[in-house]
């Protein structure tokens, strides 16, 4: 399939480097195609940013078929222009895709397409410290019809944004509320896949967690309302005996994030024992107050890794690592951010050139 390239005459003015936020800012162009039962993926372009014209009876607005990605590009210090484990996402969307009926990609044209479109907006990456550009590939369903049906016709696209830290409060610990009443995603469902569904569930109880001062919210599992899944944003890790605990794939209830994958590969270079087990919510409260709690954090492409420095449940606080940001969580985030901004040897080859 071909690529057309349509060139803005409008340029989009650049915002101030220095004060991006996370997504509130968008380059010059998008890259779209178009696919229809019977002729499949068709009409790939790069065009320039702009509303996308849908029916009101499209598929995406009344039965939700719609998923997404997120990735980042980097300028490194000699002007190179990098992507981190931009394969592993689209292999990741297509596996969404299955979990919602959705047509797969062909992931080595999303892989080129994506990087023409850095290149033409290249000048839109920032360099300052602890910004990047974010990638955020889409799909939804477009077939117009109220039937509740398997859409006929989908649009996928990618859109580019310049972006600073996704927390306000950057590599400060963060305050996080346990949910005990509202649920993320249960076995059997669509936790696993990435998918705009997911993230409607976890804003009420995000709104909520907002009002009474936390950051984030970290969800429990939906049958027992017993073991920690994952934050709203984020999969989450603990420090308990210098050991590094998190949450197993094997339920199908939480995302099987990238930057956690690359997080536990980094700790076991470390020497870092990595468990992936099930962890209930009340024994993580007792190993704090035992002084085994070390450590928490999140992991997610936003906002890398972001320390805990308190949890909330049930009316009872903790304070972990003494609200300051744990040895190891610094050491896997100054990992991790030097290979994918270009400052450290890459041995696992996860970081892939544009230009």
């Amino acid at each position: 399939m071909e690529l057309i390239i349509n060139k803005t005459q409008n340029p989009r003015q650049k915002p101030d480097y220095s004060n991006l936020g996370f997504g509130n800012y968008f380059t010059d162009h998008m890259m779209t195609m178009e696919y229809d039962e019977g002729q499949g993926w068709h009409n790939a372009q790069i065009q320039p940013y702009g509303p996308i014209p849908l029916e009101p009876s499209a598929n995406v607005f009344h039965y939700g078929q719609e998923t997404f990605e997120g990735l980042k590009a980097y300028k490194t210090k000699d002007g190179k222009i990098t992507l981190f484990r931009p394969r592993e996402n689209f292999l990741r969307m297509n596996r969404s895709n299955e979990r919602l009926c959705m047509p797969a990609i062909d992931v080595d044209f999303a892989l080129e397409s994506l990087k023409a479109l850095i290149m033409l907006d290249s000048e839109w990456i920032p360099t300052e410290k602890e910004t990047s550009l974010y990638i955020r590939p889409f799909m939804i369903g477009t077939e117009a019809t109220l039937g509740v049906k398997i859409s006929s016709s989908y649009l996928f696209a990618i859109i580019l944004s310049p972006v600073g830290t996704y927390y306000p409060e950057g590599m400060k610990p963060t305050n996080i509320y346990v949910e005990s009443k509202y649920i993320r995603a249960a076995v059997g469902g669509t936790g696993a896949a990435k998918s705009a569904g997911n993230y409607a569930a976890s804003l009420k109880p995000l709104k909520e967690a907002k009002e009474k001062g936390y950051s984030q919210v970290l969800f429990l599992d939906g049958i027992e309302r017993k073991y920690v899944e994952e934050v709203g944003t984020s999969n989450a890790f603990f420090v308990i005996d210098s050991e590094l605990y998190t949450t197993p794939l094997e339920s199908g209830t939480i995302l099987a994030g990238i930057t956690r994958d690359s997080t536990i590969a980094i700790a076991e270079s470390q020497g870092i024992k990595v468990n992936e087990v099930p962890l209930a919510i009340d024994d993580i409260f007792e190993f704090a107050a035992q002084g085994r709690l070390e450590e928490a954090f999140a992991t997610g492409t936003a906002a890398v890794i972001s320390p805990i420095g308190q949890l909330s449940y049930n009316g009872n606080d903790i304070a972990i690592s003494g609200g300051e940001i744990g040895k190891i969580t610094q050491s896997l985030y100054d990992s991790l951010i030097a290979i994918q901004y270009g400052d450290a040897i890459d041995p696992y080859g996860w970081v892939e050139k544009v230009n």
